[in-house]
C-alpha cells in the first residue's frame, strides 16, 4: 500500500506538453502515475520529457492515482541549498528521501547506517532508483559527490537477490565488473563495495598493474562476485585466461573522461566486447561528458538515462582562486612562502611530469616542510603509503600529477596549488576540485608565467568567472 504523504521518485514514461499530461512510472514498483501539469511546481521552467526524474507525492482521483507537488529531483536539492547561507555539506543536502526509502536490502542499509549516513546525496537519490530498475545510465558526477554508492548499493541489491536465489552450490563468476583509470582509484571503488556488502557475503577483488599479479590470481580463483580493475592488468589476465567476462551482467566505466584522456578507448572497447550484450546493464560515470564520451555511449548503451549531477563549474563559488603572475625560476621560492602560513593545513600540490614533481618534493623537504610524491614512477606500495600518509595527516604536502591525482579522495583539502599551468581549462576545473570536497570550502591557487597569461584567460572563459590575479607578493620581481 502506497504512502499518500511520502515522496516518491520516478522517471516520465511520457508527457504531451501541448495536452498538458502523462504518466510517471514509480521507481519503487513499476506502477504507472498520472501527471497533470497543473500539478508541477510554479518554478518549473523547463519542459517534462520522457525519461526526466521526478520526485512527487501522490493522491487518489476517480480514475487512480495521480502525482502532485511535482518537480525535478535536481530541483529539490537546488531549492534547499538556495534557503542557506552558506554551502551544504553533500550529505546535509535533503531531498525528501532517506536510503530507508530506496528499497534497498536491510543488509545494504545497515551497512550504510554503519558508516553514519541517513539521507542520500544528490547523485544518489537520482542513480539508485534508475539503476534498481535495471536501466543504462550516463551520469555526470565530480569526484566526491558520492557517485562510488550511487552505483555500488544497487549493484549490491542486485546480487544480493542473485545470492540469494543461487545459494552457493557453484562457484561465484564475474558478475559486475568495474573499470577504472587508475589503480588508486580502483582500489578505492573496491574499498566502498566491502564497506556497503560487508554484511551481504559477496565477494569482491580489484586487479591492477604495477605489483606482482600472483596475490590478484590467487583471489580469482576462489572465485569472485564483483571485479574493480583497471584496463591493461584486465586484459592482461584476460589473455592469459584467468578471467572470464562471459558472466558479467553489469558493466560500470567510472571517470570515463579521464579514461579517455589516459588512451583507453581501444582497451574499453576490447572490454566491452568480450561481455555479453542481452541484457547487460551498462553504466557509465564521467566528471565532464566530451563528444567522445557520447559516441563511446551511443556504441555500447541501450537508450540510457542521462543525470546531470556536476554543474559546468562545481563549487567554484565556494572556493576561493587566485593566480600568482611568477617567473618559472622563483616558482619554489613561492611555494615555500605560501607554506609557511599556518592556514595550509592540507596542501595538495600539482606538477606537469614526474621528474618536476621530484623535485618539489626534495626542495620542500630540504626546507623542512613535510612533503610526498605520488606519479606514475612509484611503486604501488609508496603510492598508497604516499596517500595514507596524506590523508591521516602525517604528511602536510602531496605533490602529484594530473594522472596520478584521480585516485586522491581525501577530505579536508585547504589548499590546491597548481605549481604548472595546466594543459587544458577542464584539467585546471579537475584539480581545483580536490579541495571544496563534499561542498566545503577551500582555496587553491595557480603559478602563471607572463606568456600564460592567455592560458589564464582561457580557463576564465571556460569556468564562466574571474580569477583573482595577484602581481605583487614578496617574489614577484
Amino acid at each position: 500500500m502506497l504512502k499518500e504523504t511520502q515522496r516518491m521518485t520516478g522517471t516520465v514514461k511520457w508527457y504531451d506538453e501541448k495536452k498538458g499530461f502523462g504518466f510517471i512510472t514509480l521507481d519503487r514498483d513499476g506502477k504507472d502515475i498520472f501527471l497533470h501539469h497543473t500539478a508541477l511546481q510554479p518554478n518549473e521552467d523547463n519542459s517534462i520529457i520522457s525519461g526526466d526524474c521526478l520526485t512527487f507525492t501522490i493522491q487518489p482521483q476517480k480514475k487512480g492515482l495521480a502525482a502532485i507537488e511535482v518537480t525535478r529531483l535536481e530541483e529539490v536539492v537546488q531549492s534547499r541549498i538556495s534557503k542557506k547561507n552558506k554551502p551544504l555539506q553533500y550529505n546535509q543536502i535533503d531531498s525528501g528521501l532517506k536510503f530507508a526509502d530506496l528499497d534497498l536490502d536491510s543488509k545494504i542499509l545497515q551497512a550504510v547506517r554503519d558508516s553514519g549516513y541517513e539521507a542520500p546525496t544528490p547523485i544518489q537519490a537520482q542513480a539508485i532508483p534508475i539503476i534498481l530498475n535495471g536501466k543504462d545510465m550516463l551520469g555526470c558526477a565530480q569526484t566526491g559527490t558520492g557517485k562510488t554508492a550511487a552505483y555500488a548499493l544497487p549493484v549490491l541489491q542486485r546480487l544480493v537477490s542473485i545470492k540469494n536465489d543461487n545459494s552457493m552450490k557453484t562457484k561465484r563468476k564475474i558478475s559486475v565488473l568495474v573499470v577504472a583509470p587508475t589503480r588508486e582509484l580502483a582500489i578505492q571503488i573496491k574499498d566502498s563495495f566491502n564497506i556497503y556488502g560487508k554484511y551481504t557475503g559477496l565477494r569482491n577483488t580489484v586487479v591492477y598493474g604495477g605489483v606482482g599479479q600472483n596475490p590478484q590470481v590467487k583471489k580469482l580463483q576462489q572465485g569472485v562476485d564483483i571485479l574493480v580493475a583497471t584496463p591493461g592488468r584486465l586484459l592482461d589476465l584476460i589473455r592469459q585466461g584467468h578471467i572470464n567476462l562471459g558472466y558479467v551482467e553489469v558493466l560500470i566505466l567510472d571517470e570515463g573522461d579521464r579514461m579517455m584522456d589516459m588512451g583507453f578507448i581501444h582497451d574499453i572497447r576490447k572490454i566491452v566486447a568480450l561481455i555479453p550484450k542481452e541484457n547487460r546493464q551498462t553504466l557509465l560515470f564521467s566528471a565532464t561528458i566530451p563528444n567522445e564520451i557520447i559516441k563511446l555511449s551511443k556504441n555500447i548503451m541501450k537508450n540510457p538515462v542521462r543525470i546531470n549531477i556536476s554543474p559546468e563549474n562545481p563549487t567554484l563559488d565556494i572556493i576561493k582562486q587566485a593566480a600568482f603572475i611568477i617567473s618559472k625560476q622563483k616558482k619554489q621560492a613561492l611555494l615555500e612562502h605560501i607554506l609557511k602560513d599556518k592556514n595550509v593545513t592540507r596542501a595538495l600540490v600539482f606538477s606537469r611530469t614526474k621528474h618536476g614533481a621530484n623535485r618539489i618534493v626534495k626542495f620542500l623537504q630540504r626546507k623542512k616542510i613535510n612533503a610526498l610524491p605520488i606519479h606514475g614512477n612509484k611503486s604501488q606500495t609508496a603510492r598508497q603509503a604516499a596517500l595514507k600518509s596524506f590523508r591521516n595527516g602525517k604528511t602536510r604536502v602531496l605533490v602529484a600529477t594530473d594522472v596520478a591525482s584521480r585516485g586522491i579522495d581525501v577530505d579536508d583539502i585547504s589548499h590546491v596549488i597548481q605549481f604548472d599551468m595546466p594543459d587544458v581549462p577542464d584539467t585546471y576545473l579537475h584539480r581545483i576540485g580536490r579541495t571544496a570536497r563534499a561542498g566545503a570550502g577551500g582555496t587553491a591557487y595557480v603559478f602563471c608565467e607572463q606568456q600564460q597569461r592567455k592560458d589564464l584567460k582561457d580557463i576564465e572563459k571556460y569556468i564562466k568567472m574571474s580569477v583573482k590575479v595577484i602581481k605583487k607578493h614578496p617574489y614577484s620581481h
